[in-house]
């Protein structure tokens, strides 16, 4: 199967771009870390640290309190301590959600590519209770033009329904829709899907350089995507 995969060559021709939201444009970590540490100070656990908390990111909320009750990266939490757990991990991070910073460029690069005519979309693992008062807190939702999150769709990245779904949603065919992101669950959904795929350095890849991903360019910061495509 993974002969068939379709890899690009840049400048890739695209309509529209799709990016990832935690770790590619909002440095979350701080925040998640902190609602978790909350989370276990109130059930008297001891607290883990922002570093390993932060390799946990990625794969929605549910993941990160099963990771932080455990200390571990594949344990399953008892379901009736995950159940009391996660309300309390919900309204701490409520209180801290607005206290997430864009990264270096993130504006920029968004501006950017809408004033090169490419079309722009958002999909985040992030729960949408979260994510669409996340993105107008901080002034991005009025960038894209459709948000996909962790549970908008049956599926979630790296299925790759929610790219799909994008694809569709702009009318133009998968291989013309580049995702952006910062780890294995963007590139994987990105292949799965046939679309093109860049990742940022500086995210949450689990602690793993992006650079060992099978991806189509590593690039700096949001900027930097500009000279590496055309509009199709």
């Amino acid at each position: 199967m993974s002969q068939n995969i379709k890899r690009f060559t840049t400048p890739v021709s695209i309509k529209a771009i799709v990016i990832d939201l935690d770790g590619t444009m909002l440095h979350t970590a701080p925040q998640l870390s902190e609602a978790a540490n909350r989370m276990l100070r109130d059930m008297d656990y001891a607290p883990v640290s922002q570093e390993l908390l932060a390799s946990y990111i990625g794969n929605g909320v549910s993941w990160l309190v099963k990771r932080a009750l455990t200390g571990e990266m594949h344990a399953t939490p008892d379901a009736a301590l995950y159940d009391h757990a996660l309300p309390i991990f919900e309204k701490h991070y409520n209180d801290l959600l607005l206290e997430s910073k864009t990264f270096e460029g993130v504006i920029e690069g968004l501006e950017a590519m809408q004033a090169a005519g490419f079309r722009l979309g958002c999909i985040t693992n992030k729960l949408e209770c979260f994510t669409t008062p996340l993105l107008a807190g901080v002034g991005l939702a009025k960038y894209f033009e459709i948000v996909l999150a962790g549970d908008t769709l049956p599926e979630k990245k790296p299925h790759p329904l929610p790219l799909q779904h994008a694809a569709k949603f702009f009318g133009v065919a998968t291989e013309q829709v580049l995702l952006i992101g910062d780890s294995l669950n963007d590139t994987l959904a990105a292949r799965a899907a046939g679309c093109p795929t860049f990742c940022v350095p500086y995210g949450y890849n689990h602690g793993e350089p992006v650079e060992t991903l099978d991806l189509d360019a590593v690039i700096a910061n949001l900027p930097a995507a500009l000279p590496l495509m055309k509009l199709a």
